[in-house]
């Protein structure tokens, strides 16, 4: 048996980074969109664990897919061999969660092909502040690291993606964040152009309307509809994609 699961990308409609908690980890408040958008998780049962990627390139040792299969195995205690193919869409270091929606969606796998009796979310957070999100999907508010979250309606809505194919740390983006700060409407904007200064310039050739997601470097524009996104990207040179938004998936 195969089992094919989208690993959703999701977009920050806004994020303010608010402090520290007690463990030193910056805390924020921030609003989780899910969307269209997604790498395809392939996974069968198998005599030994393995992992191909096509798409595009990423670790495939230390990658999240085998973090996850590995959470899942200490949890019960069990070898849980299988089979796994990531076909990736959603751009590395973009901001727009990939890595974390893979592991998300490999809990959820194994957690079905193997019938498991399984709380899923406190691994979740072992494994990530985004994965929690990526369990269910939709929108909603995060505060916290991100895990602490609150469903929100859904917004039918379109949006339009660029990015400069420039992959950003996150680790990095928040440690230039202690040193020059932010604010508007991602608090992380100013410490990702810190870290990588052509993020400025590009964000400023897409025009009024774009958002940088996340810890970046993809920016986005809230559209009304899809023909509307891709008048949005018609002129870009760069990789750009039209999606929209999608309830949850729990």
């Amino acid at each position: 048996m195969t089992l094919a699961l989208p690993a959703r990308a999701k977009l920050n409609l806004d994020l303010e980074v608010v402090g520290r908690d007690r463990d030193g980890f910056h805390e924020i408040r921030t609003t989780f969109q899910a969307i269209e958008l997604h790498d395809l998780l392939l996974i069968e049962s198998s005599t030994e664990t393995s992992l191909t990627v096509s798409g595009f390139s990423v670790d495939d040792k230390d990658n999240s897919v085998l973090a996850a299969h590995l959470a899942v195995e200490n949890a019960v205690r069990r070898k849980l061999p299988a089979a796994f193919h990531l076909h990736k869409r959603i751009p590395p270091g973009s901001g727009m969660g990939g890595a974390s929606s893979d592991a998300a969606a490999t809990l959820r796998a194994l957690k079905g092909m193997f019938a498991l009796d399984l709380d899923l979310a406190p691994i979740a957070r072992e494994l990530g502040a985004d994965v929690p999100f990526f369990l269910a999907g939709g929108r909603a508010r995060g505060e916290g690291r991100g895990e602490r979250l609150v469903s929100l309606p859904p917004e039918p809505v379109w949006f339009a993606i660029a990015w400069p194919g420039v992959e950003l740390s996150t680790a990095a983006v928040y440690r230039a964040w202690d040193e020059v700060k932010g604010d508007g409407p991602n608090h992380l904007r100013r410490a990702a152009e810190h870290v990588e200064p052509s993020l400025k310039q590009f964000a400023a050739s897409l025009g009024p309307g774009w958002r940088m997601t996340g810890s970046g470097s993809a920016y986005y524009k809230r559209t009304d509809t899809e023909e509307e996104g891709r008048q949005a990207i018609g002129k870009l040179d760069c990789w750009t994609a039209i999606t929209r938004a999608v309830g949850s998936w729990s």
